[in-house]
């Protein structure tokens, strides 16, 4: 083994744990905290220690890289269902894998200055300064991206806090630009929510309504209430809005969607 410098281990890994962490929440919709990412990724940056150790066999390495993708998945997102977990581990798994193998492809072929793969570790002897220009270079991207796709995003998840009846029910929402479900007599929007996300809540038949949909899956209805108060991503709503109740429908970690013409409204 050539010399490897603990500091630069650490900190290239730690970017690309958290580079992986946050395709795994785009790709999946997942809301996280920043910190909880952040957290995550030093963690994954604290396995990579593993390169110093003696070379791993194979039927040794895989078992390792699950359970320490799992540990990432949960420090990054928390708690959720086995099946969901399972799936997110997949997802974070399936994406670290196919970065160590463009790694291992450009080593193998071109034996590139400065990179080495330890234990399946990926290891680049760059100077801290260079490191540092390469973060910034790639956060203002990711920050610039996001900057221009604002108005056509209709993949992000918001934080939506319902108020009704004195109880507060606080939820991820999927906000969708192909979401236009409005009451039909009044014309209010209708952030559609599955039914257990309110255990313990039954709304007022006399203030229900039947909102026919065409778009979740099939048609069918929808019972919606309207909540006495509406938080998006902290931001209280003016406008009215309906709750649109459903069962079983919207499949995957989020629970919810929102109308984007809402979210508009909300900025």
């Amino acid at each position: 083994m050539k010399s490897v410098y603990i500091d630069v281990l650490l900190t290239v890994n730690v970017f690309i744990d958290f580079i992986l962490i946050l395709c795994t929440k785009k790709a999946l919709c997942i809301n996280t905290t920043f910190k909880r990412m952040l957290f995550a990724s030093l963690l994954g940056g604290a396995q990579s220690l593993i390169a110093l150790l003696p070379p791993l066999p194979f039927i040794i390495n895989i078992p390792i890289d699950i359970l320490c993708a799992a540990a990432i998945i949960f420090c990054a997102f928390g708690k959720c269902t086995v099946k969901n977990f399972i799936k997110r581990t997949t997802v974070f798994l399936s994406l670290s894998f196919s970065f160590c193998g463009i790694m291992l492809f450009l080593y193998n072929a071109f034996r590139p200055k400065g990179m080495e793969v330890y234990n399946d570790i990926v290891y680049f002897n760059i100077s801290p300064v260079l490191l540092i220009i390469l973060t910034l270079v790639c956060y203002y991207i990711l920050k610039l991206t996001k900057i221009l796709t604002k108005g056509g995003n209709n993949s992000g998840v918001s934080n939506v806090e319902i108020k009704v009846n004195g109880q507060s029910f606080l939820f991820s929402a999927k906000i969708d630009t192909g979401c236009n479900l409005t009451e039909p007599f009044s014309g209010d929007y209708v952030i559609v929510a599955e039914q257990n996300l309110f255990d313990g809540f039954t709304p007022d038949e006399a203030k229900t309504r039947v909102i026919p949909f065409e778009s979740l899956g099939g048609n069918g209805i929808v019972k919606g209430f309207p909540p006495d108060e509406v938080k998006i991503d902290g931001k209280e709503i003016g406008k009215n809005i309906y709750i649109g109740i459903c069962n079983d429908v919207l499949k995957g970690d989020v629970k919810a969607i929102i109308p984007y013409d809402l979210i508009k409204i909300s900025e």
